[in-house]
């Protein structure tokens, strides 16, 4: 399998202070490794300020690491052509000029990108209703973010990401972007890799999960693997606390007297029924439920660095 990203060691840094000290540096990567492999879709997970755009933009060369690499098709993605031309990244608050209108924003993508596809560009253009005339300026946060899914997807390029891809998108929409992208998967495979919050209604498109929370990796692994690491166990209190007792968990919820617990375990089919002959429920974890519970156990904090 064909490797597209590899990542060994980021750091990322940033400077808050105006002279050197040692704890100047927010750190907004910490010690971050991963593969991405060719045509596969994979869900950059995490909260808000969780380091999920910083490593976008390293990635795509438009950030350096403090310390460790990337590699990006073989190559440092840093000022090397041949790579940056291979590679869309649209973020969520992309500038354009002034004047530009849809017409124009397509043309001059075109110019970019050897495998751009005009007719899927337009097809877009009329599924999300964007006007041709208008000035993009003066476009919605919905438009704008189905603007940067067109110019995403039409490129055709090895790597495609997408950062938050969805706001201010009506669930009509969001929908056709979920439709049109398995769509171009299916016959025009390639890799994406996409920042959401809307997990629950993306896990089946991904096929890989990685997880950032405070700047580290908390989760790198396939989804369909899930459902045989992590359980969601729920039911009166001491019944779950019995059940669960040598499992790890990752996170507990009361309601009352009711108790729901993720482990990260999964049981055998004779422990399954017993525990619901005892009148709990026993089901596969979710991606959303795993997604939530380690945002809410990761241990350090990657946001103190000394310099």
């Amino acid at each position: 399998m064909t490797t597209v990203i590899k990542a060994t060691g980021l750091t990322r840094e940033f400077r808050t202070g105006a002279l050197p000290s040692k704890n100047a540096a927010t750190r907004a990567l910490a010690d971050v490794s991963f593969t991405v492999n060719e045509g596969m879709v994979y869900g950059l997970l995490g909260r808000n300020g969780a380091g999920k755009t910083t490593l976008m933009s390293i990635i795509t060369g438009q950030d350096r690491p403090t310390r460790g690499t990337i590699e990006v098709l073989g190559h440092a993605p840093f000022e090397h052509a041949p790579t940056s031309e291979a590679v869309s990244f649209i973020r969520d608050n992309q500038r354009y000029p002034d004047d530009f209108t849809l017409r124009f924003a397509l043309k001059s993508a075109a110019r970019f990108r050897p495998n751009w596809d005009a007719e899927l560009a337009a097809r877009l253009s009329d599924t999300f209703r964007l006007p041709s005339k208008t000035p993009i300026k003066k476009y919605s946060r919905g438009q704008l973010s189905a603007l940067a899914i067109i110019l995403g997807l039409a490129a055709r390029t090895p790597l495609t990401l997408l950062d938050e891809p969805y706001l201010g998108l009506d669930a009509t929409a969001r929908q056709a972007f979920y439709d049109i992208l398995l769509n171009e998967q299916l016959n025009h495979p390639r890799t994406f890799l996409i920042s959401t919050h809307l997990v629950t209604e993306m896990e089946n498109i991904f096929d890989h999960a990685i997880v950032i929370d405070r700047g580290r990796i908390a989760l790198d692994s396939p989804v369909d693997d899930l459902s045989g690491t992590y359980t969601l166990v729920s039911g009166l209190g001491t019944r779950v606390a019995e059940f669960t007792r040598d499992a790890p968990v990752l996170q507990t919820r009361t309601v009352g007297a009711l108790v729901s617990t993720l482990v990260a375990k999964s049981f055998s089919k004779s422990d399954i029924d017993s525990a619901r002959a005892d009148g709990l429920e026993v089901a596969p974890a979710d991606l959303q439920s795993v997604v939530s519970a380690l945002g809410a156990t990761s241990e350090q904090p990657a946001d103190q660095a000394d310099a």
